[in-house]
C-alpha cells in the first residue's frame, strides 16, 4: 500500500497517512480507508475513468453540490460534516490529483455510520425514501441545468430503444431468434419508452437535481439511531427527472427476488413495498414537487423497470459487453426479472396512482 500511501500525501489530510486499506463494496471506483497519524480517518477513491470521462467536471459536480447541502445542512441546524459528504482539497487546492492517466479524490470519513445491502425491515426501506426525498428537498432551489451530465443520456429511454433495435438488427451472436418473447415484449412498448422524455422536453416535467442511483446501499446510517444520515456516491449527481430517482428505488426496491431471479414465480412487485416508499419519499419532497411530477411517479417505477430490462436485453444480443456476468445468460435472466416486474407493475397501476394521491 506504499503507492496508496505516496498519493494521499498529495491531499491535505492535516497529518501524515499511515495506513490504508480496501474499502467497502463498490464495483466502480477503487475505494481505500486511511488512518492518520492524528487519528482521523478518509476515503481515498481512485474514479474509474473508463466509465466517467471528465473526472473534473464530475468532481465540479460534486463540491458544487456538496457546498450548497451544507449551506442548507447548516442553516437547519444539522451537522454538515456527517450529513453530506465533504471533499479534501489537495495540497494545490484541487477537488482532484492526477498521477498520470488516474485521478484521485478524497473525502472525510463519516465515523459511526453504516450501509446496508439489503432491506432487512419495510421500516429500513421508508427511511431510504426519506432519506432520498430529502436529498430532492434539499436541492429543490438548485439550477439543475448548470450542472455536468457524468453519463450523458442515461435515461434517455427514446435513445436506449434505437440501441435496442440497432441490437436486434445486428444480431452479432445469433440470440434473437431465442428470445422473441422478450423482444417482441420491448417492441409492444415502443410508445410507452418515449413518455417521460417527450414530457421534459415539451416542459411538463421540470428539471431536477437527481442521484441516478438511488439503492439503499447509497444511503449512509446512524450506526446507533438507524436512522439515515446521508445520502452518498454522487457520481452520478446530474441534471434529470426526480420520478426517475424515485422509480429506480421502486424498481430495486419494491421486490423481493434477486435482480438475476432465475424462477421468475419468486419475482413479483410488491404494492405494500410501493407504499412504504412513496409514504417516505413525498413526505419529505412531494410539497416542493409539481402536480404532474406526482402523477406520474407510478409511470416512473414503470420506466426505470422497463429501462433497466431493455438495457439488460440489448446487452445479451450485443455479446454481453457492458455488464458484468458471471454465468450464460445471466444478462437475459436479469432481464426477465424486469419485464415480469413491469408486468406486475402495469396491472397494479390503479392501486398506485390511488397510492400516490393517498400521499399528495
Amino acid at each position: 500500500m506504499s503507492q496508496i500511501l505516496d498519493i494521499a500525501s498529495h491531499f491535505q489530510l492535516g497529518s501524515k497517512a499511515i495506513s490504508a486499506e480496501r474499502y467497502g463494496c463498490g464495483h466502480i471506483n477503487d475505494t481505500f480507508r486511511l488512518e492518520t497519524e492524528s487519528g482521523k480517518s478518509y476515503i481515498l477513491q481512485r474514479i474509474n475513468t473508463s466509465i466517467f470521462h471528465n473526472a473534473q467536471a464530475l468532481m465540479d459536480n460534486v463540491v458544487a453540490v456538496t457546498d450548497f447541502l451544507k449551506e442548507k445542512i447548516l442553516r437547519a441546524g444539522g451537522d454538515p460534516q456527517r450529513e453530506t459528504l465533504n471533499v479534501v482539497p489537495t495540497m494545490d487546492g484541487s477537488s482532484l490529483f492526477r498521477e498520470g492517466e488516474d485521478c484521485w479524490r478524497v473525502y472525510t470519513f463519516i465515523e459511526g455510520a453504516v450501509t446496508l445491502q439489503t432491506c432487512e425491515t419495510q421500516a429500513q426501506f421508508y427511511d431510504s425514501a426519506c432519506a432520498f426525498g430529502h436529498f430532492q428537498k434539499l436541492l429543490a432551489d438548485f439550477p439543475a441545468d448548470s450542472l455536468y451530465e457524468s453519463i450523458p443520456d442515461f435515461h434517455n429511454t427514446k435513445l436506449r430503444y434505437r440501441a435496442f433495435e440497432a441490437a436486434v438488427s445486428a444480431d452479432v451472436c445469433k440470440r434473437a431468434a431465442s428470445v422473441a418473447a422478450e423482444i417482441d415484449f420491448v417492441r409492444s412498448r415502443k410508445d410507452f419508452a418515449s413518455v417521460l422524455v417527450d414530457m421534459q422536453e415539451r416542459g411538463e416535467l421540470p428539471l431536477r437535481v437527481t442521484h441516478n442511483d438511488t439503492k439503499l446501499n447509497n444511503v449512509l446510517f446512524d450506526g446507533e439511531s438507524g436512522l439515515p444520515l446521508a445520502v452518498v456516491d454522487l457520481d452520478t449527481v446530474m441534471p434529470g427527472l426526480s420520478i426517475n430517482d424515485f422509480g429506480d428505488s421502486i424498481r430495486f426496491g419494491a421486490t423481493h427476488a434477486a435482480e438475476d431471479e432465475q424462477d421468475l414465480d419468486k419475482v413479483s412487485f410488491d404494492i405494500g413495498l410501493f407504499e412504504c416508499y412513496t409514504k417516505g419519499f413525498l413526505g419529505e419532497c412531494g410539497s416542493l414537487m409539481t402536480e404532474m411530477e406526482k402523477k406520474m411517479l407510478p409511470v416512473g417505477a414503470m420506466m426505470m423497470t422497463f429501462e433497466c430490462g431493455m438495457r439488460f436485453l440489448t446487452d445479451y444480443l450485443s455479446g454481453d459487453t457492458y455488464f458484468k456476468i458471471h454465468r450464460e445468460g445471466h444478462n437475459l435472466d436479469r432481464c426477465r426479472t424486469q419485464f415480469k416486474l413491469v408486468s406486475d407493475m402495469e396491472r397494479a397501476r390503479e392501486d398506485m396512482d390511488r397510492i400516490v394521491q393517498k400521499y399528495c
